[in-house]
C-alpha cells in the first residue's frame, strides 16, 4: 500500500491487535478478489533513517510468507514499536506470528 486513504482505512475500520514490537491493523473487504495488499509504518521514534528501512525491509520479508493466508482485497497495516529497531529476527517473526494469528481469528480465519 501507498496511499493515505487506504492506511487510514485500515487503522481507523480495521481489527488490531498489537504486541511489543509490532501493532498491525486489518481491514477485509468482502467480496473483493484483488490480491491483498500490506503497508508499513516505521517512525522517527524507531531510530534514524537507516535503522528504519532496516526495520521495514526484514518486517517485508517476513510478510511474504503470511500473503496467502490473507483473505483477497484486505488491507494489512503493521506499526513497528521503536523496540523492533533492536529486536532478533527470530523476535519480529514470532510476534508476527502473534500479531496475524489474532487478527486473522477475529476475522474467522487462521494462519
Amino acid at each position: 500500500m501507498r496511499r493515505r486513504p487506504e492506511f487510514t482505512a485500515a487503522v481507523r475500520r480495521g481489527s488490531r491487535a498489537g504486541r511489543q514490537l509490532l501493532v498491525g491493523h486489518l481491514l477485509v473487504q468482502r467480496g473483493n478478489s484483488e490480491p491483498a495488499r500490506v503497508g508499513f509504518i516505521v517512525s522517527r521514534a524507531v531510530g534514524p533513517a537507516v535503522v528504519r528501512n532496516r526495520v521495514r525491509r526484514r518486517l517485508r520479508h517476513l510478510v511474504l510468507g503470511y500473503l496467502h493466508a490473507l483473505p483477497g482485497g484486505s488491507l494489512l497495516v503493521l506499526r513497528a514499536n521503536p523496540p523492533a529497531a533492536t529486536a532478533s529476527q527470530a523476535d519480529l517473526a514470532a510476534e508476527l506470528d502473534l500479531v496475524l494469528g489474532a487478527l486473522l481469528q477475529r476475522q474467522g480465519g487462521a494462519v
